[in-house]
């Protein structure tokens, strides 16, 4: 028996935040074309090493709601 869309909804929204990351990523895979592995580890390696920065307090992270106003104001000039 195939799920109709609607019934994929409401069960990918009783999984736990962790897995339904996961399956956006996965689905979100599918939508492109085949990924260099090398360009993908490369962009994994940015990602952990900003994290550890953030993390290690070497980096200050900035409220996603500033970046917005911030950028709301350079395209108002």
């Amino acid at each position: 028996m195939s799920l109709t869309l609607e019934q994929i909804v409401s069960e990918s929204r009783r999984l736990p935040r962790d897995q339904l990351v996961e399956l956006v990523d996965l689905l979100t895979l599918e939508l492109h074309e085949e990924i260099d592995p090398d360009i993908e580890a490369a962009w994994a390696d940015v990602a952990e090493r900003r994290l550890a920065e953030i993390r290690s307090g070497q980096v200050q992270a900035i409220p996603g709601e500033q970046v917005l106003a911030e950028l709301r104001q350079r395209i108002a000039r």
